[in-house]
């Protein structure tokens, strides 16, 4: 049986093919982040999922694990020190880990991916990675964001453009 550890690295290189065949690209990188939300914006409406997407239906837990997965792989990959701080005992350890910055600060990726499946965009990921991170990369905020996760009142669709 793998750790959680182990866990959280493939399944955030799952999430990697996964959103690829989709037309969304995930390279590790901070402003990567914003595809992630804009995944949420193309596969949601409403706070629900849209019929058809790739959140529709039951079985989405492991598909916003692996979203979190990918989120906090991609902050220690840019963040020198950070680390997962995991409970392989813990029942709840998949919502429970946690990532640790080197400043001391805590953070938890899976359960912020959570909130912004249930919360829809006053959750986004983006704003909220740049904010943790920024004092440790100095990145500048990419006003792309707000463009590439407007909601439309466009028709469903489950592929983006």
């Amino acid at each position: 049986m793998a750790t959680l550890k182990e866990d959280i690295k493939l399944q955030s290189e799952w999430i990697v093919k996964a959103f690829a065949a989709d037309g969304f690209k995930l390279d590790y990188t901070i402003d990567s982040i914003i595809e992630v939300d804009r995944f949420f914006t193309t596969n949601m409406k409403n706070g629900q999922p849209k019929k058809g997407g790739r959140l529709y239906g039951k079985g989405f837990g492991p598909k916003l694990f692996s979203i979190g997965s990918y989120v906090g792989e991609t902050i220690i990959k840019n963040v020198k020190g950070a680390e997962w701080i995991t409970d392989d005992n813990d029942p709840q350890g998949e919502l429970n880990v946690i990532l640790k910055l080197p400043n001391d600060g805590q953070i938890w990726p899976i359960q912020k991916v959570m909130k912004r499946f249930q919360n829809g965009s006053e959750d986004a990921i983006y704003p909220y990675v740049h904010s943790v991170t920024n004092e440790f990369t100095n990145l500048p905020f990419k006003e792309e964001f707000w463009k590439a996760t407007a909601e439309t009142d466009e028709p469903e669709q489950t592929k983006p453009r």
